[in-house]
């Protein structure tokens, strides 16, 4: 699977934006795909860039990024379901195709994003009355006045917190709860052994250079994001759901291992 068309040019950090839908798209291809995404696959195709040369193929990895999506969709779809007309945020989004996957016909989605990433979503996926797009650094609170909170908000993490500092997680979640009272934020996060693998360099593969991920949480501790701010009410792990076996059989067994990769669900209180 190798696009052709648009060619991207994109540093170490928002390469991963490739890497994470390549592996969806290799996972959506299947015909007992635990992640349906066509657009993912769509775009891949449109794509002049060799993926499988630069990430290669493996099925696991493919399934379990899946996996991964699926707990982010399924909280962002219980989420519209509350507020039908709400607000969700993609922070760090990339080329994320959620909103392809889990609209309602009625919510707003916001996607941010570095300038160069944001360039080539626009390219790509472009704009429009319900789907905006906004170049700024997650980090940056300038993204929040784009946002219309009166609906309800849902602020999505996905694949990003793991290369902020950890004080710079910790005050993403406070201005978050400062700012949208009553909403929520769902992230993932990388167990310590594999943040410190990351940033002494030693991810990587005969593809592939993972990033430095200088966050890193292992699954027990998540219940000191709390503490980020007086406004989080609720810490709950959501843990991925299905898979082909033997994930399937083995996923019950890996939610006690405490050095594991996990997907956190926040809520914050109304004002």
């Amino acid at each position: 699977m190798s696009g052709g068309g648009e060619r991207p040019e994109l540093g170490q950090v928002p390469e991963t934006a490739l890497w994470t839908l390549w592996h969806r798209a290799v996972e959506a291809r299947r015909p007992d795909t635990v992640l349906s995404d066509p657009k993912a696959v769509e775009l891949v195709e449109r794509i002049d860039y060799p993926f499988a040369a630069r990430f290669g193929e493996n099925a696991l990895v493919s399934q379990l990024q899946a996996l991964r999506a699926a707990c982010f969709d399924r909280e962002v779809a219980d989420f519209l379901t509350r507020s039908p007309r709400g607000t969700v945020v993609g922070l760090g989004d990339g080329l994320e195709t959620q909103a392809w996957r889990v609209d309602n016909g009625r919510a707003s989605w916001l996607s941010v994003d570095l300038p160069e990433t944001v360039a080539l979503r626009r390219r790509l996926l472009p704009p429009d009355e319900r789907h905006r797009i906004v170049a700024h650094s997650a980090t940056d609170p300038g993204w929040m006045d784009e946002v219309d909170p009166s609906n309800g908000v849902l602020i999505s993490t996905e694949g990003l917190l793991m290369y902020l500092r950890p004080q710079e997680v910790r005050a993403l979640i406070a201005a978050c709860a400062e700012r949208f009272p009553g909403g929520a934020m769902v992230l993932d996060a990388v167990p310590r052994w594999f943040s410190r693998r990351a940033v002494e360099g030693k991810l990587r593969d005969r593809y592939y250079q993972a990033p430095p991920m200088p966050f890193g949480m292992d699954a027990d501790e998540r219940g000191e994001l709390a503490t980020a701010h007086p406004g989080v009410t609720d810490v709950r792990e959501v843990y991925p759901e299905g898979g082909r076996w033997p994930v399937s059989a083995l996923l019950p067994f890996a939610r006690r291992i405490k050095q594991r990769p996990s997907v956190v669900a926040l809520l914050f209180a109304e004002s």
